[in-house]
């Protein structure tokens, strides 16, 4: 098993940590496009609760850039005196927007001394032609990363929560990342409604036979939040939800699938916890960390 966080120590030398930001983008499930409700379990601020918002659209873009992760710094600098860091773009879909504008953003970032990595948080049917010719000048500067948001292998369950692609898409865009040189990171939601044990193991052996072999995977629980068509259906009509060493054995049983060579980015997440519904574990994450290391043993 590799954990991110030794891969990055090995490579630099030093631990590495995650600046949480914001591009601006959109999703098309929220413009209108293929939708406008973004998919169910999301929330209004995209999974990015705790990026640094961007400072005044008026302002230079290197300027309004260092400003934000000036302020993501501030977030962790309680954790770390790092020198290093991931310039981490997580809210929406951010291959999704003016892509010249993208560009220079994401240029700004890669070409910092602190940032080591370029990583963007995105969806599948967000990549094309020209993102991927952008995408390969930077990671000629600096190592991009790109996570692609498949959640399930399951159309049926995809359909439930609004994704708005199929498989087809993923696997079109995997190819041409993985083309490109790109390195491709997937999430993976345990629990969504409907999916049996076996169901959310199928993902994973499905992720586990991709050619070339995947880069990174993160881990989620499904999370429950206020605000969100899931947590309003959750509300009305509650279903069973993992207990949190239920979810531990499901994650070991998962590692254990994947290629070796795959490193592992996340195995579990936590929310706000001001719009957590459930589950009620996920909020008491010293007791998360301690179950999935006595269980995993990472």
């Amino acid at each position: 098993m590799k954990m991110i966080s030794d891969v990055l120590k090995e490579t630099y030398g030093e631990k590495v940590y995650k600046l949480s930001l914001e591009s601006g983008c959109t999703c098309p499930t929220r413009d209108g496009s293929i939708g406008t409700g973004g998919c169910s379990f999301c929330s209004v601020l995209g999974s990015g609760e705790f990026a640094a918002p961007r400072t005044d659209s008026g302002k230079d873009l290197s300027v309004m850039l260092d400003e934000q992760i000036r302020d993501a710094k501030s977030r962790i600098a309680a954790k770390t005196d790092a020198e290093k860091f991931i310039a981490y773009f997580q809210s929406f879909s951010n291959t999704y927007g003016d892509e010249g504008f993208l560009e220079e953003l994401y240029t700004c970032a890669v070409k910092r001394d602190d940032i080591a990595v370029l990583s963007l948080g995105t969806r599948p049917d967000c990549i094309n032609g020209s993102i991927l010719s952008m995408l390969k000048r930077l990671n000629s500067i600096k190592p991009v990363w790109v996570e692609l948001g498949l959640q399930t292998v399951h159309q049926k369950t995809a359909d439930m929560f609004g994704r708005g692609y199929g498989l087809d898409v993923f696997e079109q865009a995997y190819a041409d990342l993985m083309e490109a040189g790109i390195t491709v990171i997937v999430h993976v939601i345990l629990g969504l409604p409907g999916e049996s044990r076996e169901d959310m193991l199928d993902t994973v052996r499905y992720l586990s036979g991709l050619k070339p072999v995947l880069d990174g995977i993160k881990i989620h629980m499904l999370q429950i939040l206020k605000g969100t068509s899931m947590g309003d259906e959750y509300l009305k009509k509650p279903f069973n939800m993992m207990t949190l060493e239920e979810y531990a054995y499901l994650v070991k049983d998962c590692i254990d699938i994947l290629p070796e060579e795959t490193v592992i980015h996340r195995i579990t997440g936590d929310g706000p916890k001001s719009l957590l519904i459930a589950p009620e574990w996920c909020k008491d994450k010293k007791r998360v960390l301690n179950t999935m290391r006595r269980i995993i043993g990472y």
